[in-house]
């Protein structure tokens, strides 16, 4: 039993919305197991999964009457179940089959990824040894999974305000492995770091760090904070509170966290050896008057208090039976307890400060409390050293709330965690003593979360309305384009209508990534990584991506919701017999995934003509689109009779319809990239283009100026169907590299005037058999004369076994002629022969593999070629 390779799929993708581990499950082995064994093995670890409430009805699809799915089905249900035991529920699991005997695709949900793929290989391993009846520790591998799960996943500080943030349909991307988190997409996002935004004040941070700083503010504008000073040295740290009056207070600056914090200390020996603890954790020390009573923390959001509550040092309680080593031990049993505030409690440590605690009261780790006697871990109340918090928020007198949100200002702090000393958090601090004795950035919300008493208040939403208005999802317009031909003109001319309306557009396509005309990346970027650079970006106000079949397959999509989903068509013989994609219905459900990430408002834009493409509005959660180049369309009739959009052609025209209204978009005379409407193919982008324009809400006059003022010319729109005149000769240079690019080239140039056709191509090696030699049978029926070639990279295939597969096709042809067919080496080699051999009056088609380099060398060939001409005879 062997995993294959594991992909992560990040984003929406062809089994689910929710981000999954793929990998392919050898089980070849177990074949030939009766189901009497499949009912041991069941048996052996149905106790773990019984009841297996991690998996939803119908979420696996597998039988027990195949063992080797049967196997593999319960592999994925281990692995969910193991994520969910450990703390991080997942739902989703799937099995597939491949097509190769004994071997299962496995697709298993996960949060964390490192979590998902420690959970699957602990799943292969409980399996193998439930088959081989060994014994399995299932328990600590659960630990160790939980463990992880707690080290690498958001804390609940960050994690409640991510959730906040989707709970308001506002995307949310982890930025790097700590706390770093982006929220909205382009222009309209907003940053967090646990609990900063980037509202955060610097100088406000700044302030809180320096505690002295800090007091002295407070006290200028009124509020009661304690008497103090720094001091220099444990003798002056012992003056200092011979002068102020004891008990006091011993605390680092600019500490933070309860760090070095040492409190309610009575003593020479209590006041010296807090000072050396203080050292240890920042390098100024400030003595204050210890202010009795309890020990409260209020959580101010935008100038408005959002929660407080009452917090408790670390303590455990005796039972005249255990020490108090023993105590702690079982007190960190507690699930809520973890490490790194990855949990709403922190475990107790018995370090030097709490031996030093305890032996204040005459205490060891030895010692056997009595029953009922509470026993202090530490003085300080942090949660991050083990205390605990009772919700006080209702409790708040208004001037203590007023006192707290005066210094908060003070200091200017957008989100503050206030610490207040008080007997009683109901009455004003002036009629108790009370004072703040601390304002912090950055503050921890777990305590306000999932206190230990009381009920959790909303501070994640309360952060998020900070940075985001009531109804601001944070999202910009994004179109997503795909399909098998067409997506790069349709990427381009949206993109070029959208920066007609003044947007900043981020782009990406098969040429690289682009924000407006600058291009920041080069290659094929049509892919998830490309695309969340362009969200991530903040001048990016509008994203047009081009999102491509390896794509969406390799790791899913890079976005989580678009507001439309382009499909141009579906063309057989493209990509197919590559990574489990054989047929072309196999590639439709692929080229889907975009349609279903389309939001509840968006809308999908659907070739009507092409029926794998218009098979696929009833994936849609949002709306539909239908385009045609004939209103009598079946799709768009029924479309239009129930009030659907549509868009198509009539009269030469691009129309608009809703129901039985209807405008017109364009006149295809005016617009450059169909000559006239006469290019089939670029009508049909004209249209995806202008519909994907119109549901975004662009006005049919700019859409109609924005189509008239682009031009495919190689710089805006290179290798699609970029038109060079020389010499009485017509030049294409075109990307085709599949079938159906082919059928739709030669029936434009059947509308273009020439004499002959020729042609400079190359057929992809990783494509199947039949469709390069269905490539070669469409260029033999189609050219006069052809220049075949086959470069360096050859994708797999052996030396001359394109161009002998491409013959073959040609065999086919209807115009097949062996002093009409060429062949060589080298790209570059391949298009100079054809140019050479033009003549006025032919078409001459140069089917362009390296795009920039091939653009770039007709560009330098062709003057070489007219001084050549006009040079006279020797």
């Amino acid at each position: 039993m062997e995993l294959g390779k594991t992909r992560a799929l990040r984003g929406p993708n062809i089994w689910s919305q929710v981000t999954v581990l793929e990998t392919v499950l050898d089980v070849s082995d177990h074949t030939a197991l009766s189901a009497d064994d499949l009912e041991i093995i069941h048996e052996r670890v149905g106790r773990f999964l019984n009841p297996c409430a991690s998996v939803g009805e119908g979420e696996i699809c597998g039988s027990f009457f195949n063992p080797g799915l049967a196997l593999t089905e319960l592999l994925v249900r281990i692995a969910l179940e193991l994520q969910t035991q450990a703390g991080s529920i997942v739902t989703v699991g799937r099995v597939a089959e491949t097509g190769e005997p004994g071997q299962y695709r496995v697709v298993v949900q996960y949060h964390e990824e490192p979590v998902g793929r420690m959970a699957v290989d602990c799943a292969v391993g409980y399996l193998k040894a439930a088959i081989e009846d060994q014994a399995f520790d299932v328990q600590a591998r659960i630990a160790e999974i939980r463990s992880l799960d707690q080290q690498i996943r958001l804390g609940p500080s960050t994690g409640a305000i991510v959730r906040a943030a989707w709970a308001r349909g506002i995307p949310a991307r982890r930025l790097n492995d700590r706390s770093l988190v982006q929220l909205g997409y382009g222009s309209r996002q907003h940053r967090i770091l646990a609990a900063e935004t980037d509202k955060t004040s610097a100088v406000a941070e700044s302030i809180v760090q320096d505690k002295e700083l800090t007091k002295n503010l407070l006290a200028a504008v009124g509020v009661p904070v304690p008497k103090g000073r720094p001091v220099n040295s444990a003798d002056d740290a012992w003056e200092a509170a011979q002068e102020i009056g004891l008990p006091v207070v011993i605390k680092p600056q600019d500490g933070n966290q309860g760090r070095g914090v040492a409190v309610n200390l009575n003593s020479h020996d209590q006041v010296i050896a807090a000072y050396k603890a203080a050292q240890a954790e920042g390098s100024e020390i400030i003595c204050e008057k210890f202010a009795p009573g309890s020990d409260y923390r209020l959580l101010v959001i935008g100038y408005k208090l959002v929660a407080a509550s009452r917090r408790e040092p670390p303590q455990v309680m005796g039972d005249g039976k255990h020490t108090i080593s023993q105590l702690v031990i079982e007190a960190n049993k507690d699930p809520r307890r973890g490490e790194d505030h990855a949990t709403s409690l922190s475990k107790l440590r018995l370090d030097d400060i709490a031996c030093g605690v305890l032996a204040e009261q005459g205490l060891t780790v030895d010692s056997i409390p009595a029953a009922g006697q509470v026993v202090l871990i530490r003085r300080n109340a942090n949660l991050s050293t083990g205390g605990s918090a009772t919700d006080v928020t209702d409790l708040v007198h208004p001037e203590v709330s007023a006192r707290v949100i005066e210094g908060v200002r003070m200091v200017g702090l957008d989100i503050a965690g206030v610490d207040v000393v008080c007997s009683d958090i109901s009455r004003p601090l002036e009629q108790q003593g009370g004072v703040i004795v601390e304002i912090n950035a950055a503050p921890g919300l777990r305590m306000h979360l999932e206190p230990s008493y009381g009920k959790g208040r909303p501070v994640g939403e309360a952060i998020v309305g900070t940075m985001f208005s009531d109804g601001d999802d944070g999202r910009i317009p994004v179109v997503a384009v795909t399909g098998t031909n067409g997506k790069t003109t349709t990427t381009r001319l949206i993109a070029h209508i959208l920066r007609c309306m003044g947007k900043r557009v981020g782009m990406t396509c098969t040429d690289g990534v682009y924000i407006n005309d600058r291009r920041i990346d080069t290659g094929d970027c049509s892919g998830p990584k490309s695309a969340r650079t362009i969200l991530a970006n903040p001048v990016v106000e509008a994203a047009v991506l081009e999102t491509a079949r390896g794509g969406i397959l390799r790791e899913g999509l890079g976005f989580d919701l678009c507001n439309a989903a382009v499909v141009t068509n579906i063309a057989d013989g493209d990509h197919l017999g590559m990574n489990g994609i054989d047929t072309a219905e196999q590639l439709a459900r692929v080229k889907r995934v975009p349609v279903e990430a389309v939001g509840p408002n968006g809308y999908a834009v659907l070739n009507a003509d092409d029926p794998l493409t218009a098979a696929m509005a009833e994936y849609c959660p949002g709306k539909v689109l239908f385009f045609s180049r004939t209103p009598e369309n079946p799709i768009i009739a029924a479309h239009r009779a129930k009030g659907g959009k549509a868009i198509y052609v009539l009269n030469n025209c691009v129309m608009a319809s809703e129901g039985s209204w209807e405008a017109r978009v364009a006149l295809l005379d005016s617009v450059p990239l169909t000559f006239g409407g006469l290019i089939g193919f670029q009508v049909e982008n004209v249209m995806a283009a202008a519909a994907a324009a119109w549901t975004l809400g662009v006005p049919f006059e700019m859409i109609r100026s924005a189509m008239e003022s682009f031009v495919n010319d190689p710089q805006k729109v290179p290798a699609r169907f970029n038109v060079v005149q020389f010499r009485g000769a017509t030049i294409v240079i075109d990307y085709g590299h599949n079938s159906a690019a082919l059928i739709a080239l030669c029936e434009a140039f059947d509308k273009m005037p020439h004499e002959r056709r020729l042609i400079v191509y190359t057929a992809a090696g990783d494509r199947r058999d039949e469709d390069i030699i269905s490539q070669g049978k469409i260029i033999g029926d189609g050219f006069d004369e052809m220049v075949l070639y086959e470069d360096q990279c050859r994708r797999g295939r052996a030396d001359g076994e394109v161009i002998s597969l491409m013959r073959k096709g040609l065999a086919l042809g209807s115009r097949l002629n062996s002093n009409q067919l060429h062949e060589t080496r080298g790209e570059m080699v391949a298009i100079e022969m054809a140019l050479r051999k033009m003549r006025p009056g032919d078409l001459v088609l140069i089917q362009a593999d390296q795009v920039e380099e091939a653009i770039a060398f007709v560009q330098q060939l062709l003057p070489k070629l007219a001084a050549e001409h006009l040079a006279p005879a020797r």
